[in-house]
């Protein structure tokens, strides 16, 4: 992580933002959606920096630095959003800010208020985490800062990166304020005014090759997934698969707006959030995860990865990454002493003690867990730092990916010379 100069962090980078790095100024756009809660769609632009620069941080209380996610998702969304972090579930102990729940969340908001980004940052900074979320451990491996939001209109830096993710969303049209299509819409709009710039004569934030040769990440699908629960199950499979066309409506549109990486993520272990444990019935599997959530997860992912292979088929020139997130953090709740964790449905910032650390309708952190606790949730539904940590690292390791490419490979891998569709 390092200066403007890089990037992951803020927006990103026109013409003079690079200037002192005068060699190779390689750019890399990040669409990040986050569908739990929130959709998160980051333009990252990203560069070498020295390696003694340290870490810029960027972001600011309801528009995070890096990510946006909603108040379902967990991990990778729970970031940025504007009023909330990223999650991984659609239901849980945080509702949806957009479903009429606003009074609910500012209530645990203000309960949390002095625990909030305790760790790392050391202030709050939107993110409904003690810390950082996958997006940050992603920007701090490509050596560059926080991405910040696209509706962070004050104090933004977007010469390494932009985040359209928002609390709430979903892919689905309708369902929230800020879904899918309206972030691809955004996003569009970025880059059509971007490159308006650059004709004019004056310093853009992104030019032609670099949305060309950026990086385009997604991590979508759970609020969807969640919200599928409540309808029998003979309805999934054609629920599941509007959901996953829809995806590849949005995959398409920024396929023909220039993006050749795709980073997409499955979505994670839903049935093992501690707020559905506690709260939802049904039966659970032998690590004490709800059965069901997490086979319709399964069921979502499965047509998700095949949607990559055949997308990856057909775009000519393109490079489609899909990364199991659900193998990934399952595995933390399974093999959990493997990682260190004791207590591994356990929430830091909550109530009651272990397992659960969760009561149903009781906000605040009346029994918090200690900085730098082997703990995986903050809050129920949303993962700590620690936690945030462990699955970013095995994310970008590539052994959980098809095809089993590394994310640095993937970001470092040459310019693409051709730009057509």
């Amino acid at each position: 992580m390092a200066s403007a100069m890089n990037g992951c962090g803020g927006g990103g980078g026109g013409g003079g933002v690079m200037k002192r790095m005068g060699l190779l100024r390689v750019q890399y756009y990040c669409v990040m959606g986050a569908v739990a809660a929130a959709v998160v769609l980051a333009t990252l632009l990203y560069m070498p920096a020295p390696a003694t620069a340290p870490p810029t941080v960027a972001g600011v209380d309801g528009g995070g630095a890096t990510v946006r996610s909603s108040a379902a998702a967990v991990d990778a969304a729970a970031a940025a959003a504007p009023g909330g972090g990223g999650v991984e579930r659609g239901k849980g102990k945080r509702k949806h800010v957009w479903s009429g729940e606003e009074e609910e969340v500012a209530a645990e908001k203000k309960a949390a208020a002095g625990v909030v980004g305790r760790t790392y940052f050391h202030h709050p900074t939107g993110r409904l985490s003690d810390g950082r979320v996958i997006i940050d451990f992603i920007c701090e491996s490509l050596n560059t800062r926080e991405l910040n939001p696209y509706l962070k209109s004050i104090g933004s830096d977007y010469s390494n990166g932009v985040n359209f993710a928002m609390a709430g969303s979903t892919v689905s049209h309708g369902v929230s304020p800020y879904s899918l299509n309206v972030q691809v819409d955004q996003f569009v709009y970025f880059k059509h005014r971007s490159l308006e710039l650059f004709e004019r004569g004056q310093k853009g934030p992104v030019s032609k090759e670099g949305f060309e040769n950026a990086l385009y990440m997604m991590d979508i699908g759970h609020n969807d997934v969640a919200g599928v629960m409540h309808t029998p199950s003979d309805n999934w499979d054609k629920k599941f698969s509007k959901i996953v066309s829809e995806i590849k409506d949005a995959i398409r549109i920024l396929y023909d707006n220039g993006a050749r990486k795709f980073w997409i993520h499955g979505t994670g272990a839903l049935g093992c959030l501690p707020a559905l444990v506690v709260q939802e019935k049904g039966e659970h599997d032998a690590h004490g995860c709800l059965a069901n959530y997490n086979k319709a997860a399964r069921q979502f992912n499965k047509k998700l990865s095949h949607l990559c292979d055949e997308m990856r088929l057909h775009l000519k020139n393109a490079t489609i990454v899909y990364t199991d997130m659900f193998a990934i953090k399952y595995d933390f709740v399974a093999n959990h002493t493997k990682y260190g964790i004791k207590w591994p449905l356990m929430v830091c910032c909550g109530n009651g003690g272990p397992p659960y650390n969760f009561k149903p309708g009781k906000f605040g952190c009346d029994d918090l867990c200690e900085p730098g606790s082997k703990v995986l949730s903050w809050d129920g539904v949303h993962f700590t730092d620690f936690g945030s940590g462990l699955a970013a690292k095995l994310a970008m390791s590539g052994e959980y990916s098809k095809p089993k490419v590394k994310l640095a490979s993937l970001v470092n891998a040459g310019s693409n010379k051709s730009s057509d569709s």
